[in-house]
């Protein structure tokens, strides 16, 4: 600009000249000694500093040089003023930011402050309140036992005045009845009844009269005639708390019921008359007048109706245990129930087919039923599932549910049950085909531990799944005749720990890949009681598993086992917990039955149908035991009298005995038995055809407490000695017929060869088919 002022100011007169003049000056001076502002006048030079590259100019002063105009120096300080207030500027706006900041997090701290503050507030006051809730709950409590106590006492001593006045009658009649004995027995004891009362007195009072408490109502008589000690004794009021008619049904009569419960109605609390079909009006009557009754069996009593039940219910109200069981009661029984039994507990209506759905309806209006907590229906096949949800509504505190011999349960009737009845623990539902896995989906509510089914097809694995996950206390499953269970159920309840009891017996699909998981699961050890019958999958190799892993095992049913062999029962040899075993129908031989007795604590053992044992088995059996109670070898036709001269000599305890189907006995094994087995009660000789009246008699002399005697097909023993020595007997059973084919030999005791019996058989079908 001060280039272009200097050419306007001095425009020279010949611009040529003054060209040629200058570019002279360049010529002899060099073009580095010529200044920008060379070609103007000295006086217009402008204002200007050099302008060094670096500061060591201004820091030395030699500045002088430099080039520097105002313009640049505005710009200069415009360029730093800017500078410095845009610094300024925004480090007053990160000021002001930071304290925005500051501000919110302090906001948020205060917001979280007074939301902790209010919830340390809300705590304290929650735990004054619950402090305050505890201790109130504790004062309700405490005068809430107080008031029972209240009630407990004068309830006791309204029960207690009650008592001693019948007592007080009770004592007198028993001391008038004393007396009339000692005055009748006066001079009546000689020398000889001294000795007895001198041979019996050596035994404490406590002894003779636990010894009465075995003794039926017939017997404690007998013994009342020995002597006045004994008179005396069978005279204790200990003795007539429980009374059982029912083992002498076929003697009593109304005379003698009514004179004993009178005498004794305030020391009765138990009382069975289980099949006593003769009792009429006046023993029901006498039964009202025990007003401390708890327990009445009234089962198979055929003149039970409502009216007499009416007569009981009158004085019976303390009733815990009552058994109505094949009766001809109705609705009206069912309403008394209801009214006069609040504190029932246990009832059995099993059988009794005259009540209705509307019968039920009772047990839960009035008082009702409500402490029911047993309850069996088996056989009550007029009941619908309206009569079940009755049920739930009245006695929905049921624990034990009995539902035996009843194919018209469904699944509905129960689904209905449990909708309000969801204490269930234990339900048994014997002979019912129609139920299936929805019954047992809906007991999964239930804590069940005890589940008993048998015969039937629609139960699947899925049941076992449900009770794997849903019933973790189960301990007793008795799942008998199902045929669709499989290994995999049982795999599904290994996994339970408190298993006691297994009964899959007939589970024809059950092997050793579900016996063997079960077994090594959780409640291996702990399991008592094992059922494989009729599981023929299963081998020795679960056998051997089961003798290594259940060591509190006690029963074993290995019944009809085909694969299992000595292999198997040497193994169960080993087990010192086993008392009862099943083997019949296996391939067991002498060597593993000798294993099996090494122990010598088997008190249960059945052989039948095991062919491949001999009298030496037994022999070696024996001498290793003498524990045994029960032996059944029924069906060996290849034993004789040696093996039961085995069991006589070596087992004195025996009291349960089947040498059934064993064509080659004859009397001097009852000899044996007779001679040695006093405790014999039961005896199955059916198909011993060597046996003749000799037998009877033998065993009519020593085996005095015989009560059962089974004698089919006994064609030597003749129907007068069966009346003559069996007539004290509870129970007989006797045909002089020929044995039938299916014992496997013929009336001679000779086993027919297999083309005869094929013969045979084919006849037999040719006969049916015509």
């Amino acid at each position: 600009q001060a280039l272009l002022c200097g050419v306007i100011v001095m425009r020279p007169e010949d611009p040529l000249t003054f060209l040629e003049e200058k570019l002279r000056e360049i010529m002899e001076k060099g073009i580095d000694a010529v200044l920008w502002y060379g070609c103007i006048d000295p006086s217009l030079y402008p204002n200007l500093k050099k302008i060094s590259e670096t500061y060591l100019n201004a820091l030395f002063g030699l500045d002088g040089e430099q080039l520097m105009t105002e313009e640049l120096c505005a710009k200069a300080w415009d360029f730093y003023s800017r500078n410095i207030m845009k610094l300024y500027f925004g480090g007053w706006i990160k000021y002001n930011l930071l304290k925005k900041n500051k501000r919110k997090q302090a906001d948020q701290k205060m917001a979280l402050a007074v939301v902790h503050y209010n919830v340390q507030i809300l705590r304290i006051i929650i735990q004054k309140w619950s402090m305050w809730v505890q201790i109130h709950k504790e004062k309700m409590t405490l005068a809430a036992s107080r008031l029972q106590e209240i009630f407990n006492k004068i309830n006791l001593n309204a029960v207690l005045k009650a008592w001693h006045t019948e007592a007080h009658s009770s004592m007198k009649t028993k001391a008038y009845f004393e007396s009339l004995a000692k005055e009748s027995q006066k001079g009546f004891f000689d020398s000889n009844d001294l000795t007895v009362k001198h041979k019996t007195s050596h035994l404490p009072e406590k002894a003779l009269l636990q010894i009465f408490h075995y003794v039926n109502l017939v017997d404690l008589a007998r013994c009342a005639q020995v002597s006045q000690t004994w008179m005396l004794l069978t005279q204790n009021s200990s003795l007539w708390s429980d009374i059982n008619f029912s083992s002498v049904k076929h003697k009593v009569q109304d005379k003698i019921v009514v004179n004993i419960l009178q005498k004794w109605r305030p020391c009765v609390l138990r009382l069975n008359l289980r099949g006593c079909y003769s009792l009429h009006w006046p023993s029901f009557k006498s039964i009202s007048e025990c007003k401390n009754l708890q327990d009445l069996n009234l089962s198979e009593c055929q003149e039970l109706n409502d009216e007499s039940m009416r007569l009981i219910s009158e004085g019976c109200r303390a009733l815990l245990y009552l058994n109505l069981s094949y009766t001809n009661i109705t609705n009206g029984t069912l309403q008394l129930l209801s009214r006069s039994f609040p504190n029932l507990q246990y009832l059995s209506l099993a059988h009794c087919r005259k009540f209705t759905d509307k019968g039920l309806q009772y047990l839960g209006s009035g008082t009702g039923c409500h402490r029911l907590i047993y309850l069996d229906l088996s056989g009550c096949i007029q009941i619908s599932v309206d009569g079940f949800r009755n049920i739930a509504n009245g006695c929905s505190k049921i624990q034990d549910l009995l539902i035996n011999e009843m194919p018209t349960l469904t699944d509905r009737c129960i689904q209905a049950l449990v909708e309000k009845c969801q204490q269930i623990m234990s339900v048994v539902f014997l002979d019912s085909p129609h139920l299936s896995d929805t019954t047992f989906k809906a007991l999964a509510e239930c804590k069940l531990v005890k589940v008993r089914i048998e015969g039937n097809n629609q139960i699947t694995d899925l049941s076992f799944e449900l009770m794997s996950k849903c019933c973790p206390y189960l301990r007793h499953i008795h799942i008998a005749g199902c045929q669709k269970i499989t290994d995999v159920g049982l795999k599904m309840i290994s996994q339970l720990k408190y298993i006691h009891v297994l009964n899959v017996a007939d589970c024809l699909r059950i092997s050793d890949e579900g016996v063997q998981p079960f077994v090594q699961g959780s409640s291996g050890a702990k399991l008592r009681e094992l059922n494989l019958t009729n599981c023929i999958h299963v081998t020795d190799a679960s056998v051997t598993e089961i003798a290594q892993r259940c060591h509190q095992l006690t029963y074993l049913n290995l019944r009809h086992c085909e694969n299992v062999t000595d292999a198997g029962i040497e193994a169960l040899g080993n087990m010192s917990s086993l008392i009862s075993i099943d083997i019949s129908g296996t391939n067991i031989s002498d060597m593993g039955l000798r294993a099996l007795g090494f122990r010598g604590k088997i008190k249960q053992l059945s052989l039948s149908e095991c062919k491949n044992i001999s009298d030496t088995g037994i022999q070696e059996f024996c001498k290793g035991t003498k524990h045994l109670e029960y032996c059944h070898v029924s069906y060996c036709p290849q034993l004789t009298d040696e093996a039961v001269k085995a069991l006589a000599f070596h087992c004195h305890k025996l009291t349960s005995v089947s040498i059934a189907g064993c064509p080659k006995m004859t009397d001097t094994c009852i000899q044996y038995l007779a001679t040695a087995c006093h405790y014999l009660h039961f005896l199955d000789v059916s198909g011993c055809i060597n046996l003749t009246d000799k037998a009877l008699k033998c065993l009519w002399r020593g085996c005095k407490q015989l009560q059962i005697l089974k004698m089919l097909y006994c064609r030597n023993i003749t129907k007068q000695a069966v009346l003559k020595y069996t007539a004290k007997l509870e129970k007989q059973e006797y045909n002089d017929a020929d044995p039938p084919s299916w014992l496997g030999y013929d009336r001679d005791g000779n086993i027919p060869s297999p083309t005869n019996t094929s013969q045979s058989l084919n006849k037999q079908i040719l006969q049916n088919e015509k």
